[in-house]
């Protein structure tokens, strides 16, 4: 349902769910007269009363390239903003037209935590079970992205023991190597009694998975910067998801606690102090060592990205994110690295990047999607439990709570695993359809020409000469492919 705020009316603040289950998404055109908010983006986009196509502001693509993300309220467009985890917007009329404020309080403080109170694993699987259960619409095929992790199998565990295995599927990605989770996946399934099915990336692509990328691009809502956003047009001409539910275990961290590596942990602690060298960078190519050693605290979160020289090569109207993110670094500068990085990686890069990718693809797919980590009584619960129950400092060790409750529950022991990220070759991909890539990218208006060829060459260059920062180098070519196909074909987007 579209909500709609008029010139003169009464105030109205604006704000999400606790923990960002639905964010709003709001339109404000440009004479300020006219003001929609809804949780579903496509069905904000799609109002006839919301002007298209719709204009991209260079702020919004600066931070794309340079950053991976664009940081809430903010989005790439120019009337369109996200009231996410934490959020407030004010909405009023000041001279006859509407005026927003946005002000922003992070929630899940560590401080916030009820040291006393008891884990109850009981209780941990009801409330799970209702947050999905609630969700799914019936007479619909229902699919669990599922593999060896904590999230997931929680989720799954849950709903085995509320009696729904004959409801889901378990859906596991099969990677290459020894991070393939797919085969622990199925024996889980198996023994929770799920059916299983494996998707994969293709060998070869053919024409009906360079269409599915097409379509994917034409149709959604937001650009997604995440490094497994073309694994999912993939992943739809091997299993129909039109019309079904879906299942996703993403959006505990930023309240379950947000554990870094002690790699991360050291170096921005050592590092960060550097940043203010960071204009010296502005002339610098992207991928050396200046480049990463003088990030901000903030942008070691988890943010990679064209230096701003390199940004303004390829892209008229620059904007510096430096200066963004050292303003949210002097904001939180009282924070420990635990705090901080769940108010930043939590808010941001985990709304926006990592669950925006499966937020696109269920609009995509007209399916609906369901996060049952975000649900509001979910975390409430476990953002009030002791941090001994949830987290080791020390050891950088996360979801304690989770790895126990699995191992008791399904003899699943996370300690012995170690840690199997979900590995998708995204580069490989762009790779066996160069052609495709390097046209979208090359052709597209959004870029100076003689800028655009000299940084895709020196990054291919990099790359190819096995560059100290390869992987780093991969990521920046998919981002100007993923940018550059959503510009060339988007249906929103004004060109």
């Amino acid at each position: 349902m579209i909500y709609s705020y008029a010139v003169n009316e009464k105030k109205i603040i604006i704000k999400s769910d606790l923990a960002g289950e639905f964010p709003i998404y709001v339109y404000l055109d440009d004479k300020k007269q006219i003001l929609l908010y809804c949780k579903n983006i496509k069905e904000l986009l799609d109002d006839s009363r919301v002007i298209k196509p719709l204009e991209i502001t260079s702020e919004g693509i600066s931070f794309l390239l340079q950053s991976g993300v664009v940081p809430v309220p903010k989005t790439v467009y120019k009337n369109i903003f996200i009231v996410g985890v934490g959020d407030n917007a004010t909405i009023q009329t000041l001279n006859d037209k509407i005026d927003i404020q946005f002000s922003h309080e992070f929630p899940f403080f560590n401080k916030y935590r009820d040291e006393e109170a008891d884990v109850d694993q009981k209780y941990i699987l009801e409330i799970m079970a209702e947050a999905t259960i609630s969700r799914i619409e019936e007479n619909k095929p229902t699919y669990l992205f599922h593999s060896a992790g904590k999230d997931s199998n929680t989720i799954a565990l849950s709903l085995a023991e509320a009696g729904y295995q004959d409801k889901i599927t378990c859906i596991s990605h099969k990677s290459i190597g020894e991070t393939n989770e797919s085969e622990i996946s199925k024996k889980i399934a198996d023994k929770l009694g799920f059916k299983h099915q494996v998707i994969y990336s293709p060998k070869k692509l053919e024409q009906k998975h360079i269409d599915s990328i097409n379509y994917y691009f034409e149709n959604i809502p937001l650009p997604c910067m995440d490094n497994v956003t073309l694994a999912y047009p993939l992943y739809a001409t091997q299993v129909e998801f039109n019309n079904s539910n879906i299942i996703d275990g993403m959006g505990n961290d930023v309240y379950i606690g947000h554990i870094s590596g002690k790699r991360e942990y050291d170096r921005q602690s050592k590092f960060s102090k550097y940043n203010i060298l960071r204009p010296l960078s502005k002339e610098l190519s992207t991928g050396t060592l200046f480049d990463i050693l003088t990030a901000t605290r903030s942008e070691w979160t988890g943010m990679v990205g064209l230096t701003y020289g390199d940004n303004k090569k390829i892209f008229n109207n620059s904007y510096n994110v430096y200066n963004y993110w050292k303003y949210q670094d002097i904001k939180r500068k009282n924070l420990d690295y635990f705090d901080f990085r769940a108010s930043i990686r939590g808010i941001i890069l985990d709304q926006e990047m990592y669950t925006r990718k499966i937020r696109n693809f269920s609009s995509i797919t007209s399916s609906n999607l369901i996060l049952p980590w975000t649900n509001q009584k979910v975390a409430k619960y476990f953002s009030k439990l002791p941090e001994k129950q949830l987290f080791d400092r020390k050891k950088f060790k996360n979801k304690l709570v989770l790895r126990e409750l699995l191992k008791d529950k399904l003899d699943l022991d996370s300690d012995k695993l170690g840690k199997l990220a979900y590995d998708f070759d995204f580069y490989s991909i762009l790779m066996k359809m160069k052609k495709e890539v390097d046209h979208e990218i090359l052709s597209c208006k959004l870029w100076n020409k003689n800028g655009i060829e000299k940084i895709l060459a020196s990054l291919y260059h990099k790359i190819d000469s096995n560059h100290k920062y390869r992987l780093r180098l991969t990521y920046l070519v998919q981002r100007l492919y993923l940018i550059s196909a959503w510009y060339n074909h988007n249906k929103y987007v004004k060109r």
